[in-house]
């Protein structure tokens, strides 16, 4: 087992990380007071025992903390705030690559302008890489810089109540149907994601779909994702959380998408539902073998999977070892810093405890988490950035026996 400071020390990426599930739990109680917000609780340990929790009875309580985290997100500062934050925690882990993937749209309301929303977090980002840029190692070019990129997440799902911006679509549309409603809100925000982009050159890398995957199929946002495909916005998708191999199917042929976000059923032939698919097992072979050849990358988040799957309330029983024997292209990812109480670093302990991760292994998968980034600059900057990350992890290895691939611990005494 290699020693957690170790692990801090290697250089990470966090490729799905939501901003409003890693708002500071002090942040979210100073913000509440602010703006007259009640919460369950008025301490970091009330919030700990009544909301954000280490196990979850079910979805509906884990997606409980969002509530209060959006509702405190609703100006620039706090966007801002929250955003420098959630950067400074990474760089605090040795997390030197972060994409913050949120729901813009949930943001918006009179007062604040999809715009404004935007701009305010890539403030607080660009604020703390600067801050860590300018330090002497990563000057001096013995460490490698902090980068960051936004992902901009549609909602297959959103019901009325959930945000101004949401209440004025289904009021506008009140005679269409809903799943069209929902359609149409993706169709807007990837045109808003492409214009901002262009217009404050705001890196916003990358379109995403979140919500209940069940009753709300990927390909009604076909129109969203090809719009995003035809500007060159990279795509990944919330996909085989929550049901089986065909939802993950759909996201990678119907919406193009270039990761995936969870794709925890991918082995589950007992989650296919299509009756057509009469050889269940040579369909998720050949889906596996598909999401391989074209190294679609499958963002693993194994606390948040067990906090909201209650099929998997034995981590040793999750499919992230079958996709790393499967040589899939896998990196490992937190979700929610706050709402899961995890970080990077924890995340890859527990799939060494549990998953018996090799060091080779653990290797292959931070370097999948760069090479498979939405990384904001050119071809040849993101290579130059990898070869980076890559001289610093041999580097830890030449320090650190124990990153290196075939080391056999020397017994304690």
């Amino acid at each position: 087992m290699i020693p957690s400071e170790v692990i801090e020390k290697l250089p990470k990426s966090d490729l799905h990380v939501h901003l409003d599930g890693s708002v500071r739990i002090e942040t979210l109680l100073e913000l509440a007071r602010e703006y007259r917000i009640e919460l369950p609780a008025d301490s970091v340990e009330g919030l700990r025992q009544t909301v954000f929790k280490d196990q979850y009875q079910s979805l509906e309580e884990y997606l409980q903390g969002f509530g209060y985290t959006v509702a405190v997100l609703q100006s620039e500062l706090a966007l801002e705030r929250a955003a420098y934050e959630l950067a400074l925690d990474n760089q605090a882990e040795g997390v030197r690559y972060v994409e913050v993937r949120f729901a813009p749209q949930l943001h918006v309301h009179a007062h604040l302008s999809m715009e404004n929303v935007l701009k305010s977090v890539n403030r607080g980002l660009k604020h703390a890489k600067e801050q860590f840029n300018a330090r002497r190692a990563v000057v001096d070019g013995l460490e490698p810089p902090f980068e960051y990129a936004i992902v901009v997440c549609a909602m297959r799902y959103f019901g009325r109540g959930q945000s101004e911006y949401f209440d004025n679509m289904l009021n506008v549309h009140g005679f269409s149907e809903p799943r069209r409603v929902f359609a149409l809100a993706s169709l807007e925000l990837a045109q808003a994601a492409v214009r901002i982009r262009q217009e404050y050159r705001i890196p916003i890398t990358g379109f995403d779909l979140a919500g209940p995957e069940v009753g709300y199929p990927a390909e009604d946002h076909i129109e969203a994702y090809n719009y995003a495909h035809k500007y060159f916005l990279m795509k990944t998708v919330h996909a085989g959380e929550a049901y089986g191999p065909e939802s993950i199917f759909q996201a990678i042929t119907d919406l193009h998408a270039d990761r995936l976000g969870h794709g925890t059923f991918l082995m589950d032939t007992a989650t296919i539902s299509d009756p057509e698919i009469e050889d269940r097992e040579q369909y998720v072979r050949d889906l596996a073998q598909y999401i391989a050849d074209r190294r679609i990358t499958i963002e693993i988040c194994l606390t948040s999977n067990m906090q909201t799957n209650p099929r998997l309330r034995n981590l040793a029983h999750h499919p992230f070892r079958l996709m790393t024997e499967a040589r899939l292209s896998t990196t490992i990812c937190t979700d929610n810093r706050t709402v899961s109480n995890t970080t990077v670093s924890r995340e890859i302990e527990r799939a060494m405890r549990h998953l018996a991760l090799q060091p080779h292994e653990l290797k292959r998968c931070v370097i999948y988490g760069f090479k498979r980034s939405f990384f904001p600059g050119s071809y040849q900057q993101k290579r130059r950035y990898v070869r980076r990350i890559i001289d610093y992890y041999q580097q830890l290895e030449r320090e650190h026996p124990e990153l290196r691939p075939g080391h056999v611990p020397t017994a304690p005494g």
